[in-house]
């Protein structure tokens, strides 16, 4: 696709990493054309106006067009008690550097002075005008007395070493000024020029800002004239960016003409014409310079064009003499002055300078149009305008793929360009041909709107421009599993700030992992078994466990980078790390039903949906589990009070959600009552200290997140002294087929022992009295029913009540018989640090299976204390996709203690009928590295050195037993 130079539409893009910028160009096909081409100029022009719309820093409007630019530089001018917040930042960097940035508002009011038309006829005159008054607003902040101008804000050097957006900037932006003390007549003048020739634009449709631009112009003008002096002899820090070269005559005369067409006052004219005569001359006649063209720095070549219009009208003398060096600079841009001429390209390009080769051709294309719109002469009107209109149609062709992924688009910003040979280097670290800036655009701004004017009639601006950008995640954390154990999990999770539209400071981020801590619960124990350790944070708090779901048993840790700045600045600040260790109680761990375990590998982190990033507590990233909502607990059922030598033993029923409970003690039947005892996680409390004879009277609370329950029903007891009841005792249960098998500690004193029953919720019954020995199965359980069992302790001198347990007996789960479990021996002896189990998984069925839920388990004796590690050598499944975990079986059951647990990550994929997962080599060790001995294990065969069938490892699918025996 071919289009115009000005067409660079999407000239600047950030790359999708957080560091580069990525310049998205057309590049120089070497061809200039004085015919109008084939282009949209209205489109061109709006592009080219919506630029600077994205070098706009402060506090940006609700009418922002700009997706990724948002409010920036707040700060400005605080280091001196000024607001100077506004205005535009100069270029790709954020230095908002007044000399360039005045002239870019004065070239552009000069555009709609000359064209106002062609802004109209594309749609864009009141773009153009807000973008002026973003400026002009700048300028007048900027203006805080009569001889006082802040003419800077931010350090060159040190904001060019800063490579991230302008939303975030971390690095102090120092605000520097010209005064009578230390002038700076360039910079005075050239704001003075913007503001009188701003007024302009303004008068007609805002009389009163157009006034209160024009009385700035004037002070700033006397300002400038009055006291006279170099203004980067006073802002030094401009020097290397930009000095004042040609002096500040040219800024003076250019001030005054404008000041002259905004008020009609011939003493400005006059000044302008006295300035003009100590213009620099070249050579020995005493012309003014001609061979180079309007610029930033040198102001004279537009203001004798307007000098040519002026003088002429008024019939005055000085006339020719700027009509003369206006010809003369024409001429040498076209045609030639004195056997001179600039030097062209190969394709047309009339090229000045290394730096910002297309920018000068574009403002020479701007005042060469001026000059032929006045100029009578129809050989000299066609000779100017056929050289503009070549400049503006030179050709490109669209090479916007380096690199190949853009995080933004910079649309109608114009680059440097092509050297002297028309090479141009389409890449992102050529910022000579490359860079974009303010000023570079604004002669080719107005040069596009005399463009429209002559060729684009029927052209129209892009409806709902600009298009909304393809996001990518913003807020996200990458993590990988770094350790794992028996009992433990340790994370390594690093929390992003990419944001990008706009870039955002994130100083109260934080992220949660969540855990489901059902098994924990199923084998006696709780969420006060678990714990959590940090070992390594970059500003992270990490939390203990906090419930989300009591009634699933999810609960989640939060690590919270609150007042940590994390922001898109580059390596070091756009992520930070943290590392955790989640311990759990031996042989009642297992992290794979943990929602933020899925998915996470163990080798380098990754981004993980599961892990969800929170913005001052909001969720702005990633899925949280499902989880029931919190709701106020109901009140304890159940509660029974026993007495005791001056105490009292209270025992109840769990409450569905509570998180604790409250017991609270009246000395008067029906109270009132209070709170003897708080944050209880059991379900009993002794209340001690009583006086014996002396009746209390209790009721129980649940508490959660939610609230606090009711009160429970009221129980009474009343302590006796002398009496010596039976000791404490602890009940364990496990559940079985049609059948609750209880086992209880001695209980110091007692006689005899009771077992009562509840279906959950309701009220004991005595299921077994009179028993002398410390366990009982209870055979008229049903299967699917939840029970709820205490052991009431007996003696002549009264009872003591166990713990509750609850257990639901359950049928064995059927087996499918469609998985083999082969094993061999891995060669390791029976004696010796490692061992060595090898397996293969064969599908003897019809349906697939999917690995990822199957687990294998290989039973044998520690042989001692101590953690143990895992390693999978070998699988052809892949390594990565294989995890091993260890539990510990308690009690011991024959010649087992401990089983290896292997289970299939989703990456192992599924196994087809009749398919086999091939071998997978499994060893394991002590951390101390001391001995096994396997000759007493009861998945170990010495003799299996091939695979065979072996019914001593079990093989399960879920839940559900599928393959061999159990010890």
């Amino acid at each position: 696709m071919k289009g115009s130079w000005w067409r660079r539409i999407a000239i600047l893009a950030l790359s999708a990493g957080l560091l580069s910028g990525s310049t998205s160009i057309k590049a120089w096909s070497g061809k200039a054309d004085a015919a109008a081409g084939n282009h949209n100029y209205a489109e061109a022009l709006q592009k080219a106006v919506y630029f600077y719309e994205t070098q706009r820093s402060g506090i940006l409007p609700e009418d922002n067009r700009v997706e990724w630019r948002g409010d920036s530089g707040l700060n400005d001018g605080a280091d001196v008690g000024v607001d100077l917040t506004g205005g535009w930042y100069d270029a790709g960097d954020h230095v908002k550097f007044g000399l360039p940035m005045a002239y870019s508002a004065t070239m552009l009011a000069w555009s709609v002075v000359e064209y106002r038309e062609g802004y109209e006829q594309a749609g864009q005159l009141e773009q153009i005008k807000d973008n002026l008054r973003w400026a002009t607003d700048y300028f007048v902040k900027a203006h805080t007395k009569p001889n006082e101008l802040w003419g800077q804000v931010g350090a060159g050097n040190t904001d060019h070493a800063w490579w991230g957006p302008a939303e975030v900037m971390q690095m102090n932006r120092p605000a520097y000024k010209i005064d009578a003390s230390c002038p700076g007549s360039e910079l005075a003048g050239e704001t003075a020029a913007a503001l009188a020739s701003s007024s302009i634009v303004f008068r007609d449709s805002d009389p009163a800002y157009a006034n209160k631009l024009l009385q700035h112009a004037k002070e700033l003008y006397s300002f400038a004239d009055t006291y006279r002096g170099k203004y980067s002899d006073c802002i030094t820090d401009a020097q290397s960016f930009y000095n004042s070269w040609t002096g500040y005559y040219d800024e003076l005369a250019w001030a005054a003409t404008w000041l002259y067409l905004a008020t009609n006052d011939s003493a400005y004219l006059s000044k302008a014409i006295a300035t003009a005569n100590l213009w620099q001359a070249d050579g020995q006649n005493g012309n003014w310079a001609y061979t180079w063209t309007q610029g930033w720095d040198d102001k004279h070549y537009g203001a004798q064009i307007l000098l040519v219009r002026i003088t002429s009208s008024l019939n005055m003398p000085e006339a020719t003499r700027f009509i003369q060096s206006t010809e003369r600079n024409l001429d040498y841009w076209s045609v030639g002055t004195n056997g001179q001429r600039i030097k062209y390209t190969p394709g047309g390009l009339a090229w000045l300078d290394t730096w910002g080769s297309l920018r000068y051709a574009a403002n020479a294309s701007f005042i060469a149009f001026v000059y032929s719109d006045w100029v009578s002469d129809p050989v000299k009107k066609a000779r100017y305008q056929d050289f503009a209109v070549s400049q503006m149609n030179s050709s490109w062709t669209n090479n916007e793929n380096v690199p190949s992924e853009h995080r933004h688009t910079l649309y109608g910003a114009m680059v440097g360009g092509p050297d002297a040979s028309d090479a141009y280097t389409d890449s992102i670290g050529d910022y000579v041909s490359n860079e974009v800036a303010t000023d570079y655009n604004a002669g080719f701004t107005g040069a596009l709107a005399k463009m429209n004017l002559l060729f684009g009639q029927n052209d129209q601006p892009i409806a709902n421009f600009p298009s909304p950008e393809v996001k990518t995640d913003e807020y996200f954390v990458e993590a990988a599993v770094k350790a794992s154990g028996s009992n433990y999990t340790e994370i390594k999770a690093q929390l992003n700030n990419r944001s990008g539209w706009p870039a955002r400071m994130g100083d109260k981020l934080s992220f949660r992992y969540f855990l489901d801590l059902s098994e924990v619960y199923a084998a006696g124990y709780t969420v006060s078994d678990v714990h959590v350790t940090t070992a390594y944070a970059e500003g992270a708090t990490v939390s203990q466990l906090v419930v989300v779901d009591a009634a699933k048993r999810i609960y989640a840790v939060t690590a919270d980078f609150t007042r940590t700045k994390i922001y898109p600045g580059g390596e070091g600040h756009y992520r930070k790390e943290v590392q955790f260790r989640i311990t759990g109680p031996q042989g009642a761990w297992n992290a794979n039903n943990d929602h933020s375990f899925q998915g996470l590998g163990t080798g380098n982190v990754a981004k993980s949906v599961y892990l969800p990033v929170y913005d001052a507590g909001i969720r702005i990233y990633g899925q949280e589990p499902v989880v029931t909502p919190v709701v106020t607990p109901v009140a304890p059922s159940g509660v029974q009070a026993v007495s005791g030598n001056a105490q009292v033993i209270l025992n109840w029923v769990a409450s569905p959600g509570a998180e604790s409970y409250t017991v609270k003690c009246a000395e008067v039947n029906g109270g009132p009552y209070t709170s003897v005892a708080t944050g209880v996680h059991g379900l009993t409390y002794t209340n001690t200290g009583l006086t014996n004879g002396k009746t209390y009277y209790y009721v129980v609370t649940a508490v959660n997140s939610a609230g606090e329950s009711p009160g429970s029903a009221q129980a009474s007891a009343t302590p006796q002294a002398g009496t010596s009841l039976p000791g404490a005792l602890t009940l364990s249960g496990t559940a079985g087929n049609a059948q609750s098998i209880l086992t209880w500690t001695a209980a110091t004193g007692a006689l005899t022992y009771k077992v009562q029953r509840s279906v959950v919720g309701g009220a004991y019954t005595d299921v077994a009295t009179g028993l002398a020995v410390l366990n009982y199965i209870d055979a008229t359980a049903v299967n699917g029913t939840a029970y709820s069992y205490r052991i009431v302790a007996v003696n002549a001198s009264g009872q003591t009540l166990s713990n509750i347990v609850t257990v639901t007996p359950s049928a064995p789960p059927a087996t499918t018989g469609a998985l083999e479990v082969q094993y061999r021996n891995g060669g390791s002896g029976a004696s010796g640090n490692a061992v060595t189990p090898e397996f293969n998984l064969k599908n003897t069925g019809t349906q697939v299976i999917d690995l990822s839920t199957v687990k294998l388990r290989y039973y044998f004796t520690k042989d001692g204390a101590g953690d143990l590690t895992f390693w999978c050598d070998y699988a052809q499944i892949g390594t990565a996709n294989i995890e091993g975990k260890f539990v510990t079986l308690t009690p011991a059951k024959g010649t087992a203690d401990t089983y290896l647990e292997i289970s299939f990550k989703s990456g192992a994929g599924s196994l087809a009928a009749g398919a086999e997962t091939g071998v997978i080599q499994g060893r394991f060790s002590k951390n101390n590295w001391s001995n096994f001995d396997q000759s007493n294990d009861y998945s170990y065969d010495a003799t299996k050195t091939a695979f065979t069938a072996w019914n001593q490892v079990t093989g399960f699918q879920g839940d559900t037993k599928v393959w061999g025996m159990e010890p």
